[in-house]
């Protein structure tokens, strides 16, 4: 934290503009070296100034330079950022200028990290910024926005709040047994407490729930055997030719991707290997890919023939699939049925053939439908939206229950607070209010160079 750090914050190539931006104590100092044109050591703050960039007196790019004093800076250290020409030798040329008049070179995400570890930002926001860049949707823009106001850390910090009240409630009753106007938390109390904290904790779960598929959109597979239309359903589904299409089996032997936006939640669509007994070694690695991938999927798309008998294939992949989200995709409805279709639950069952795109929309529809798509609004857009915040809500959900159990067995409120206070850390890491260097190693690693 004691060194001044320097990155480029644009993306490499040819441009109109690069922006090189450098943070820490001797921030306008460094510039300064190398920079013609008004002392930047005596300017006010948060102003912008022209001029060159140089070295040993020879011009390297006409440039704007904007000054931004502590502490009222994205890292609250100073700041400076150099607009020069797009491109990517001036570019490197005045990031290398800047490492060789004392400027170390950023780590991925190190100026939000020095935001966060300043105080300027807490986790959520600094996932959030990571959340705005990466985002495809307008509704994982808006989402991402509403952690960056900070509108889903002041969820999790009213309800730290409500958990400390009780914890310091519980802590009067230990060591000040005599102080009258304290409430005394017996076990019947905490109970009610417990269960006002657990619905808060399944709430924002739920909510939570929702803004991940938000944001990391929903994967459905393709599953079926060979030649039964797997993927000329993906290529209607995503109205190009993504997949090789022949009458010939096993013409997929590995997996072909693709995705579509529908309803503002990206489809990730993954078309699989027939799945069938098969001595071909190449075909073979395609279909147990294909049964891997069926543990991972969101969603199941069992697609099966209209004018053929189910198979033992098809009964063991039906068999698999009873207990996922999963659509039973009759192919191919343009031809004589000779499937028995009185086996299905008839919610699960669309209709298709892929000469006319009959049924696609529905197979939309029907998506839509069953992760109830329809009924995310964007006032629920405030609550937490990654794998790392969701599987700590989990973590005290457990706790939680064996609070509960705690209460039932009559183990005493000190005891019982024990596992209050993991709750009210667990809820900090989600904020960073409490966290370990390894979390954040990890986390801001993810974060691209100059962010």
């Amino acid at each position: 934290m004691n060194n001044t750090i320097a990155a480029i914050s644009t993306s490499l190539g040819v441009g109109a503009i690069s922006i090189i931006r450098v943070s820490g104590d001797d921030a306008i100092n460094i510039v300064n070296k190398i920079f013609k044109g008004k002392d930047l050591t005596k300017v006010e703050t948060h102003t912008i100034h022209y001029g060159y960039i140089i070295d040993k007196g020879e011009i390297i790019d006409e440039v704007l330079i904007s000054i931004m004093k502590s502490p009222k800076t994205f890292t609250k250290e100073d700041v400076v950022e150099i607009n020069s020409h797009g491109g990517m030798s001036t570019t490197n040329k005045i990031l290398e200028l800047l490492l060789n008049n004392g400027c170390r070179l950023a780590e991925p995400g190190e100026f939000t990290k020095r935001a966060f570890l300043n105080g300027r930002i807490d986790l959520v926001e600094a996932e959030s910024i990571m959340d705005i860049i990466n985002s495809k949707t307008e509704l994982t823009r808006k989402m991402a926005i509403n952690g960056i106001e900070g509108k889903i850390s002041g969820i999790i910090k009213d309800l730290r709040q409500s958990i400390i009240e009780v914890l310091a409630n519980i802590e009067v009753n230990i060591d000040y047994p005599e102080y009258e106007d304290a409430i005394e938390y017996t076990n019947e109390l905490l109970k009610e407490k417990i269960k006002y904290i657990k619905s808060k904790l399944n709430e924002i779960l739920e909510k939570s729930e929702n803004t991940k598929m938000i944001k990391e959109g929903i994967t459905v597979g393709i599953f079926g055997r060979p030649n039964v239309g797997k993927s000329s359903i993906l290529n209607g589904l995503l109205n190009e030719d993504k997949a090789i299409v022949t009458n010939i089996e096993g013409t997929t032997r590995d997996i072909v991707e693709g995705s579509f936006l529908f309803n503002g939640i990206m489809i990730n669509l993954i078309d699989t290997a027939g799945i069938r007994n098969t001595e071909n070694i190449v075909e073979k690695i395609g279909v147990e890919k294909s049964k891997k991938i069926l543990n991972d999927v969101d969603l199941a798309m069992i697609v099966l023939n209209n004018n053929e008998e189910l198979t033992d294939n098809d009964l063991e992949l039906l068999d698999e699939t009873k207990d996922k989200n999963r659509i039973i995709v009759i192919n191919k409805n343009d031809l004589e049925n000779k499937l028995d279709i009185s086996r299905f639950n008839k919610d699960e069952i669309i209709f298709t053939n892929t000469i006319n795109s009959n049924g696609l929309n529905e197979l939309k529809n029907k998506i839509v439908e069953i992760f109830n798509l329809g009924k995310i609004e964007e006032k629920d857009l405030t609550y937490l939206s990654n794998a790392r915040s969701i599987s700590i809500l989990k973590k005290c959900l457990n706790k939680i229950d064996d609070i509960n159990k705690a209460i039932k067995e009559d183990i005493p409120t000190d005891i019982i607070a024990i596992d209050l206070k993991a709750i009210w850390d667990l809820l900090g890491e989600i904020t960073g209010e409490t966290y370990h260097d390894e979390l954040l190693d990890e986390l801001f690693s993810k974060f691209c160079l100059g962010k």
